[in-house]
């Protein structure tokens, strides 16, 4: 999808966070093969760590006083064969699980728009279709000003017509199903080649038929 990656294994995805993360892996029942994964960044490993991927881009300043029970999700995959919903959906209850047992009230992380996809070839091309998605959510989605963050490379939204017409990431989506927020403009990866946009769900916030179907309450 256009990422410049380390070449520490070629072809994998690999960071300093790994090793301070739990990873959550779905496998098929016959075959063993995953084909779902999540990683979780604790408070107390982020600390040890030295800070949340987040951090690297954005300005998490005004989260500060979540910190202590906030936890980080990323590199969500779900194989290109199983994305009926299904595994999704055995994801997110483990991870709802994994927060309740931990007393953990707030998960961030980032969903991550791939420019070349949406149709921005670099930082040359048009931008509507990233910009219009920001727009979309800006206006329904966006969390309380208290809890806005900063990306410290923005994506230049303002350079660009955002009045395309285009569907959200499913992913995007199912989060803002289950009460997730939008903590402000997107950053731009160069690195991934793609723009991320700052979430936030806090469990206080998850529907009553996702905390039903989630953690039984």
């Amino acid at each position: 999808m256009g990422a410049s990656l380390p070449r520490t294994i070629p072809g994998h995805d690999i960071d300093l966070f790994d090793d301070f993360c739990e990873h959550l892996l779905v496998r098929e029942a016959d075959t063993r093969q995953v084909i779902g994964t999540y990683r979780v960044l604790t408070p107390a490993q982020a600390k040890r760590v030295g800070c949340f991927y987040s951090d690297i881009e954005f300005d998490l300043v005004r989260l500060r006083d979540l910190r202590d029970k906030m936890v980080e999700f990323g590199r969500s995959c779900v194989h290109p064969d199983h994305r009926q919903g299904g595994v999704i959906m055995a994801l997110w209850s483990a991870l709802a699980g994994f927060m309740m047992r931990n007393n953990f009230e707030t998960m961030i992380g980032c969903v991550t728009l791939p420019i070349r996809q949406m149709g921005l070839h670099g930082m040359d091309g048009s931008g509507q279709a990233v910009t219009s998605i920001w727009r979309q959510v800006r206006e329904h989605h966006l969390a309380p000003i208290e809890f806005h963050v900063r990306p410290r490379l923005p994506l230049p939204v303002d350079q660009f017509d955002d009045t395309m017409q285009v569907e959200p990431p499913a992913l995007l989506k199912g989060y803002l199903r289950l009460g997730a927020k939008v903590l402000g403009a997107p950053a731009w990866d160069p690195d991934f080649n793609a723009a991320d946009l700052p979430m936030m769900m806090r469990l206080a916030d998850l529907p009553g038929r996702y905390r039903r179907h989630f953690v039984g309450q």
